[in-house]
């Protein structure tokens, strides 16, 4: 497929390499607070951009989004910044997790739980692990069984009203225990008095197999990026019950996650990875035709292998839920929304690590602010960011009203994860 746009012609953001990365280390040079150790040393003692390594395995998930790795590498940004991106498919978060830890992935299209999860060796291996930058935000679902829905279940109220009368088993799925999408499918259920770990059953699925799970009954309902969501609808199998949007406006979705120690190894192949993909997702989100072109590409069988049309609709906030209304959802998936998707805001870290207290994935309160300072690499992507001219916000707490309406701001994180009347 030959696409348009291999270099960049944002106007204001249209630097060569060299030029960029420079302008990256000298905005660091004076903006190192809270870097890595030895992150510093290692960036400007020998005076060079050139990228430590070249070419990058990035692991990524078939989902819509995975779609700002991919076209860094299909669109040639990665080039622009002297490395080359390789996009590698993967089965499951499990798969991601291990080769991640186990070095055969430099890099990934990840759960932003996941990483933490792996940080404080949460159901898994214990690394110390680093979260560059966030992909996108919203544009996940919740989805219920037409057989569920046919019964009345349509949302969160009518689930428990039909649960509490119609007494049976039910399960949920889920794509990995300390992930996002257990974490809004949790929140979700809990806020119309469903304890999701003692009222139902949960399982893991990978995101692919969502669908063929719901198809032969193995499920009642499951929380998933899309496209998996919109094509349970377009199989007749399932119906849309709530976007995670509707869980929390903005909320953060994957990031671009590596271990810590690459992050020191190589700090110019990290800056050079983000600039590629922090200008793909600029592009998605440029207009109808970037976003159309996206969806043609990331459908193919190389990535998520579906039909085009399971992708290109709600990419533009155009929503069905199977049962005959439509709407146009302004919080959709973005990837990069003027430079406000992108900052590793360190409450939005911190925020799944108070989720996995609360559901007894961790016993005791950790220090929340200290491992968000360790995993979120702040200083790098304010260093990409000044040289990409996009703004950053100077505080690294932001404020979020969720579905409940209970206020999260990361100042008080221990309260906020007693506070829930339904947990663990």
């Amino acid at each position: 497929m030959t696409l348009p746009f291999a270099e960049n012609n944002i106007g204001k953001n249209s630097m060569t390499r060299r030029t960029l990365i420079k302008a990256a280390a000298a905005t660091g040079a004076t903006a190192a607070t809270g870097m890595v150790p030895g992150l510093q040393a290692a960036v400007y003692a020998a005076g060079s951009d050139k990228p430590e390594k070249e070419e990058v395995r990035i692991g990524f998930i078939p989902l819509t989004d995975c779609a700002s790795v991919v076209m860094a590498s299909v669109l040639g940004f990665d080039k622009k910044y002297g490395v080359k991106i390789i996009p590698t498919k993967e089965a499951s978060w499990a798969g991601v997790r291990d080769k991640l830890v186990n070095g055969e992935l430099d890099m990934a299209h990840v759960l932003y739980g996941l990483v933490y999860g792996v940080h404080l060796g949460i159901g898994g291996p214990k690394k110390d692990m680093a979260v560059l930058m966030t992909l996108n935000n919203n544009g996940q679902a919740i989805t219920l069984s037409k057989k569920l829905a046919d019964k009345g279940a349509v949302d969160a109220a009518s689930l428990a009203k039909l649960m509490a009368s119609d007494k049976r088993e039910y399960t949920f799925a889920q794509t990995f225990p300390t992930g996002t999408h257990a974490m809004w499918l949790y929140y979700w259920m809990a806020s119309a008095g469903i304890n999701p770990l003692q009222d139902a059953k949960v399982i893991t699925v990978p995101p692919p197999q969502m669908v063929a799970n719901m198809r032969v009954g193995n499920m009642d309902g499951y929380c998933v990026g899309e496209p998996w969501n919109h094509r349970a609808i377009i199989d007749g199998i399932g119906i849309t019950a709530a976007t995670t949007q509707d869980v929390w406006k903005d909320h953060p979705e994957k990031v671009l996650g590596t271990t810590g120690e690459f992050v020191k190894k190589y700090p110019n192949t990290a800056r050079a990875v983000m600039m590629a993909i922090l200008e793909a997702g600029q592009w998605i989100d440029a207009g109808l035709q970037n976003k159309n072109k996206m969806a043609e590409t990331i459908a193919d069988k190389s990535y998520v292998n579906t039909s085009v049309d399971a992708i290109n609709q709600r990419i533009l906030g155009r929503y069905q839920n199977g049962m005959g209304k439509t709407w146009d959802d302004p919080n959709h998936m973005k990837f990069f929304n003027d430079g406000a998707v992108n900052f590793p805001y360190l409450s939005d870290g911190m925020w799944f690590l108070t989720q996995h207290k609360r559901w007894g994935l961790i016993k005791e309160h950790p220090d929340y602010l200290a491992v968000a300072r360790q995993i979120n690499q702040i200083d790098l992507y304010r260093q990409v960011a000044g040289a990409l001219k996009i703004s950053v916000p100077k505080d690294p707490l932001r404020t979020s009203k969720l579905m409940d309406g209970v206020v999260w701001d990361g100042r008080d994180p221990k309260k906020y994860a007693d506070n829930f009347a339904i947990k663990a």
